[in-house]
């Protein structure tokens, strides 16, 4: 057990990782193996290893550390980004991985890893536990985008009523960088309902609505003609029925607050 702890610290780790420490790749590839049968280490996929704890002999690693270190660029993004901030209404077992570099979808432990191709470089976090994820306000959008990728409209509503905070001037910088009008379009109309609780400011609206087109968009494609309403301000066709369920769930979280406040940072 010579190296356990030093790959303890490192939780993920390449068969690079590994010679740096025992001076050769021969002897790191022994090492591998021998670690391996003792299960002290486990294969993700290829050139990536994880350290297993010694009583239950399960990765030490989160999901999100292991999507972190798939390719050198890798982050966790959409759903698994909405999951890793606290925000996500349900927990799944696919980890969204963001990556410049692409990769085949694999399983490890049960979890899902699936590609993302990346829609900008910026709004990316590096967290002190070594997960590299999509901050909270490119997470929304990219969640807006391909709304399929957070398990549908209904989750993404549920993610945004937890949401509590967006810094506009990051929004209004990741819009620039997507430069769709859709995405304008959606994005304004959504946190608009949401904007009880997000409380941003109405320069950021008047910016997303400056930023519209002609064009009439729709917020879900499939919507059945009995459920469908036009928002004029954003020249949007989204559900009949999503007014009354966001002011239900916004008055449902106010109360929440009210009786349980939170507590100061300061």
């Amino acid at each position: 057990m010579r190296y356990y702890a030093d790959l303890l610290r490192l939780r993920c780790f390449t068969k690079a990782d590994v010679a740096t420490l025992t001076g050769s790749a021969t002897a790191a590839g022994l090492l591998l193996t021998q670690y391996r049968k003792r299960g002290y280490v486990d294969q993700v996929r290829r050139d990536l290893w994880v350290v297993l704890g010694l009583e239950d002999r399960q990765p030490i690693a989160s999901r999100y550390r292991i999507a972190s270190a798939i390719t050198p660029a890798a982050c966790v993004s959409h759903h698994s980004a909405f999951e890793y901030h606290g925000y996500a209404n349900q927990v799944s077992y696919e980890v969204c991985v963001t990556s410049a570099t692409r990769f085949t979808p694999f399983e490890f432990d049960s979890v899902s890893y699936r590609w993302l191709a990346p829609r900008m470089d910026a709004g990316v976090e590096d967290r002190p536990d070594g997960v590299c994820v999509t901050d909270l306000e490119r997470t929304v959008l990219d969640a807006i985008n391909d709304v399929e990728k957070v398990g549908g409209l209904e989750e993404l509503l549920a993610s945004l009523e937890l949401v509590p905070y967006l810094n506009p001037d990051k929004l209004s910088s990741y819009l620039a960088a997507y430069g769709k009008q859709v995405l304008y379009q959606k994005t304004g109309y959504l946190l608009s309902q949401f904007n009880q609780t997000l409380r941003l400011p109405e320069s950021f609206f008047t910016e997303c609505e400056a930023r519209l087109g002609k064009s009439v968009r729709y917020l879900d494609q499939d919507l059945p003609d009995a459920d469908k309403t036009y928002d004029r301000r954003w020249q949007l066709v989204a559900p009949r029925r999503l007014t009354g369920t966001l002011t239900q769930g916004l008055n449902e979280h106010d109360q929440l607050r009210q009786s349980h406040p939170r507590r100061s940072s300061c």
